[in-house]
C-alpha cells in the first residue's frame, strides 16, 4: 500500500484547503445558520475541484473532505461526490452519466443520498416510489436524491417530480437537512432498467444490490476522511487553546493532563485517517474494500467521538459556550458518529462480513 498522493490529488487538496481557509470563517459560519453556504459553494465548483473527483479518485475526494471538516463548511461537498458525481460515474448507463454528470461537475446541480437502505421505502412495478426517509442531508439544496429502496435497488429521484414532498429538518449538525416523503414518485434505476451499471468494463462496476453496496461502502469511506478533518480541526483549536492560555502562571499545555488527552485525541485522528486512507485506496485500485470501509467507519464513529469531546473539553468554561468554533466541531463529530450506522452497528456489520468471508 501506498497513500502518497499522486500530483494532481496534492494539487487539488492545496487548492481545498486555500478555498476553505479563506472563506469558511468563524464570522461566515455564524451568519449562514444551519444553511448551505451558496457563495463558497459556488467558488468550489468554479475552481474545479466538484469534476476533478473523477480523476483523483476516492483517495482524492478523502483529502478533500478532510479540509472541508477541518474548516465545518457547510456546503453539499461529500453528497454530491459521493451520491452524484462518483455513483453515476461508477454504476450508471453510458447514457446517464452524459446527462447527469456535466451539471453534477459545474454544481449547478446538487445531488444526496436517501442511505442507509430502508425497509419502509418500496418501489412498484412501474419504477414509482413510496415510503419516507426522516433525514437526508443537504436535502433542501438537492435536485437529485440517490434512493435505495427495501431490496437495496437504487433509484435517482429529482425533488421538483410529482410525488416528492421535501420538509426542512434541523439536524445535530447544521446540514441543510429534511424529510424525504414519496407517494409514487417517479424513480430511474441507476444503471438503466435492469439495474446494470453502464457497460460493466469499470474496475469498481456492479450490477443490481451489489451497485448499493459499493455506493454505501464509497460514503463511508468518505464520511470517515470528512470525520478525520473534523477532529483534525477541533484538536488544532485545542492545542492553540492550552498552549496560550495560562494557569497558575503556566500554560495549560505544561500539565501531564492535558498532554494525556491531547495524545490520545491526537492518536484517535491518525486512527480515522489511515483506515480512510487503506479503504480508499483500495476502492481506487479495484480492490475488495468492504471490510476496510466498515473499519474506517468503525474508528470514525467510536474515535471521532472521543476526540470531538476531547476537543470541547480541554477548551475548559470557553467549551461551554455555544458560540464557539469548537463547539461546531462537536456537532459535526456527533452528527457523523451516527451517520450511515453508529459504532456497534458498523462492527455488527463487519462481524457478519468477516464470518461470510471466512466461510466461503
Amino acid at each position: 500500500m501506498d497513500f502518497t498522493p499522486t500530483e494532481e490529488q496534492t494539487a487539488a487538496q492545496g487548492l481545498a484547503a486555500q478555498i476553505f481557509g479563506d472563506l469558511a470563517t468563524h464570522e461566515r459560519l455564524a451568519a449562514t445558520g444551519t444553511g448551505t453556504d451558496t457563495e463558497l459553494w459556488k467558488e468550489l465548483c468554479a475552481s474545479g475541484l466538484a469534476a476533478a473527483v473523477e480523476e483523483i479518485g476516492l483517495l482524492g475526494l478523502v483529502l478533500l473532505l478532510e479540509e472541508q471538516g477541518r474548516a465545518t463548511a457547510q456546503v453539499p461537498f461529500a453528497v454530491t461526490c459521493v451520491y452524484g458525481l462518483l455513483a453515476v460515474a461508477e454504476h450508471g448507463t453510458d447514457e446517464q452519466r452524459e446527462r447527469l454528470l456535466p451539471t453534477l461537475r459545474d454544481g449547478t446541480a446538487v445531488a444526496t443520498g436517501a442511505f442507509p437502505a430502508r425497509d419502509g421505502l418500496r418501489a412498484d412495478g412501474e419504477g414509482r416510489l413510496s415510503g419516507s426517509v426522516p433525514y437526508v442531508p443537504w436535502l433542501r439544496d438537492a435536485a437529485l436524491v440517490l434512493v435505495a429502496d427495501a431490496d437495496r435497488e437504487l433509484w435517482i429521484v429529482r425533488t421538483a417530480d410529482p410525488g416528492v414532498a421535501v420538509t426542512p429538518v434541523e439536524t445535530t449538525a447544521p446540514w441543510s437537512a429534511a424529510r424525504l416523503v414519496l407517494d409514487r414518485a417517479p424513480g430511474e434505476r441507476l444503471g438503466g432498467p435492469e439495474g446494470r451499471t453502464g457497460t460493466g468494463t469499470g474496475t469498481n462496476s456492479a450490477t443490481g444490490t451489489a451497485a448499493y453496496e459499493a455506493v454505501l461502502a464509497a460514503s463511508r469511506t468518505a464520511f470517515a476522511g470528512l470525520q478525520a478533518g473534523v477532529c483534525a480541526g477541533s484538536l488544532a483549536r485545542a492545542v492553540a487553546h492550552t498552549t496560550t492560555r495560562e494557569q497558575f502562571g503556566r500554560p495549560l499545555s505544561t500539565n501531564q493532563g492535558v498532554l494525556l488527552r491531547a495524545a490520545d485525541a491526537h492518536m484517535d485522528t491518525e486512527a480515522i485517517r489511515v483506515t480512510a486512507y487503506e479503504a480508499a485506496w483500495r476502492h481506487d485500485k479495484g480492490l475488495p474494500y468492504a471490510a476496510q470501509a466498515l473499519t474506517a467507519a468503525w474508528w470514525a464513529s467510536e474515535a471521532g467521538k472521543r476526540v470531538v469531546h476531547a476537543g470541547q473539553h480541554l477548551h475548559g468554561g470557553t467549551g461551554a459556550d455555544l458560540d464557539h468554533p469548537v463547539h461546531r466541531h462537536f456537532l459535526w463529530g456527533r452528527q457523523l458518529d451516527a451517520y450511515l450506522g453508529c459504532g456497534s452497528e458498523v462492527l455488527e456489520e463487519l462481524g457478519q462480513l468477516l464470518v461470510k468471508e471466512g466461510s466461503q
